[in-house]
């Protein structure tokens, strides 16, 4: 079991590896992102409070605090992109999602979401099963201030970051090293994922305080 861990983790390669997945997932959702950081932590989690594993697996495995540094950048950088390239082509944008009803459907539930709930529901749609899509995609093609979104965007890659290496690593400690124990981390993000994506949709009551908040993150770039 650690072999195999071991050779799916081992080397530099897959902090490349869950870099390029992160940045490629907010325009794919189905990519296996969390899965990819949640097995390396594992392995990790293996070389760290194993005594009996090879010396050349202990030395191969990632480094905990790289791979979340690498997570929570990757994060950033992917929704930077969707956000740029949303913000030039919203026109264009706008007429694909219209043709699918149900992303339509998505767009505008998380939309008055994000405007009811403010800036913190960013975070919250980080772990929503394609919610990060939504999200920056969104942000772009309504042309939201950088201001107002990118400080969101890095606390939520951040805490999406922090929460999937955790999984990871403590349920390496406390299960063993092991695909039981990164099954069951994976179902806790999973877990995660669908109470995120209930907050999201969730209605929320309007206050006074929201709504000068949404005049804020609608008001046109200067």
């Amino acid at each position: 079991m650690l072999e195999s861990l071991g050779s799916l983790t081992a080397g530099p390669w897959i902090y490349a590896v869950v870099g390029v997945s992160i940045v490629l997932d907010v325009f794919v959702p189905i990519l296996p992102s969390g899965v990819l950081v949640i097995t390396a932590a594992t392995a990790a989690a293996a070389g760290a409070t194993n005594a009996t594993v090879p010396d050349s697996f202990a030395q191969d495995v990632p480094e905990l605090l790289l791979l979340a540094l690498c997570a929570a950048t990757a994060s950033l950088l992917g929704d930077l992109v969707a956000y740029r390239l949303a913000w030039r082509g919203g026109a264009r944008l706008d007429k694909a999602i219209s043709r699918s009803r149900r992303l339509s459907a998505a767009q505008e539930r998380l939309g008055n979401a994000l405007s009811k709930g403010g800036g913190i529901l960013v975070v919250v749609a980080r772990f929503a099963p394609a919610g990060r899509s939504v999200v920056s995609l969104g942000a772009g093609a309504a042309h939201r201030r950088a201001k107002e979104f990118v400080p969101w965007s890095a606390l939520a890659g951040v805490a999406w970051a922090l929460y999937s290496v955790s999984l990871g690593y403590f349920g390496g400690q406390w299960l063993g090293a092991g695909w039981i124990s990164t099954g069951i981390s994976v179902l806790a993000l999973t877990v995660a994922g669908v109470l995120a994506a209930y907050v999201v949709r969730r209605p929320r009551t309007s206050s006074p305080a929201s709504n000068l908040a949404v005049a804020s993150a609608t008001s046109p770039t200067a």
